[in-house]
């Protein structure tokens, strides 16, 4: 019987936005310490997310873009609203779209 090979993706998982091999099995313990870095309604998803890229504060998060953070899995629309929300608060915002970066490019 032979096995399919895995897809691409499944071969080497990565961060979109750092390109740096992807975290695994992120938890609540480890994202405790980001937590008050952010607002307030941010999932857990979301803070698993940005601790997987790296980003663990508001600051931080000016050297990206939004369609950035979408691409990381656990980041939906509602967070991001809410980041750049904490952001705008701050003065701040996110950087222009500078096009796709993927994985391995």
């Amino acid at each position: 019987m032979s096995r399919r090979p895995k897809s691409a993706r499944h071969q080497r998982s990565c961060c979109p936005l750092t390109g740096q091999p992807a975290l695994r099995q992120i938890n609540a313990a480890q994202t405790a310490g980001i937590r008050p870095n952010f607002p307030a309604g941010i999932a857990q998803p979301a803070l698993r997310a940005l601790y997987g890229a790296g980003l663990e504060s508001l600051d931080q998060l000016t050297g990206v873009s939004e369609s950035e953070l979408l691409k990381l899995h656990g980041m939906g629309p509602a967070a991001v609203k809410k980041l750049r929300e904490a952001l705008l608060d701050r003065g701040l915002k996110f950087q222009p779209d500078k096009g796709s970066g993927a994985c391995g490019k």
